[in-house]
């Protein structure tokens, strides 16, 4: 998959955002398929294969929430959440649940096929080196694979998220990185003001890696300050 052949799942109950999107990303080289409600998804994962999903919350049935905590009991594909609530608590659940990125309504598509390209961009997979294996405290990460393996063998895929966050922390072991840095190395973007999303993913990622914000070992607070790896980190020959 390159990124001006990639598809492109438009889920949203408004026809007029749906076709919007339609002709705004076909103009960008991405095939596009749509749907109007969660109904739809089953049959479109497996007949479209989409590379990605964006996915409106607020939807009548099931909404984008449910949809998304659905989704990842089983996919790993990308989700791009469009909210229309004012309230940060649907984008933060949404996160919570999965979702890589999200977006406010209403949007620039511009802004949107920012959003998309990034998130592609994460999921590329990297060129074979002699460090494609690195270890720290008791796991391993496969950058190629993109998949943690623990100190059983028991191996699971991260998502692309997941996995950019995990890599911002390997490059820079022992360090303590702010919120404001881990936004800007993880999504290539500055936070907005008042964000607090990257703290939903360092969440999300401490549960990928067993632990709990009171407990944690491996990712530890620094309060004031930020986030630190706090574990060498070495290759694996």
């Amino acid at each position: 998959m390159t990124m001006n052949h990639a598809t492109v799942a438009v889920i949203d109950d408004d026809a007029e955002i749906r076709e919007l999107l339609h002709a705004y990303l076909s103009q960008h080289g991405f095939r596009v398929v749509l749907a109007e409600n969660g109904d739809a998804v089953p049959s479109l994962l497996r007949d479209e294969s989409p590379d990605l999903l964006i996915l409106d919350i607020m939807m009548p049935g099931e909404d984008g929430l449910s949809l998304c905590r659905d989704l990842r009991r089983h996919s790993n594909v990308p989700i791009i959440m469009l909210t229309a609530s004012s309230d940060e608590t649907d984008r933060i659940l949404g996160l919570e649940l999965g979702a890589d990125d999200y977006l406010a309504k209403p949007f620039n598509p511009r802004e949107l096929l920012a959003r998309i390209k990034a998130v592609l961009r994460r999921m590329r997979p990297l060129p074979s080196t002699p460090s494609r294996m690195v270890r720290f405290g008791p796991w391993c990460l496969d950058r190629i694979t993109r998949e943690l393996i623990d100190d059983m063998g028991n191996r699971s895929r991260l998502s692309g998220a997941d996995y950019q966050l995990l890599g911002v922390f390997l490059d820079h072991p022992e360090q303590v990185l702010s919120r404001e840095r881990l936004f800007d190395l993880s999504r290539g973007r500055r936070a907005p003001p008042l964000d607090r999303s990257i703290d939903v993913h360092v969440c999300r990622l401490r549960q990928r890696l067993g632990e709990d914000a009171q407990h944690s070992q491996l990712i530890r607070t620094v309060r004031g300050a930020g986030y630190v790896l706090a574990a060498p980190v070495e290759a694996v020959m």
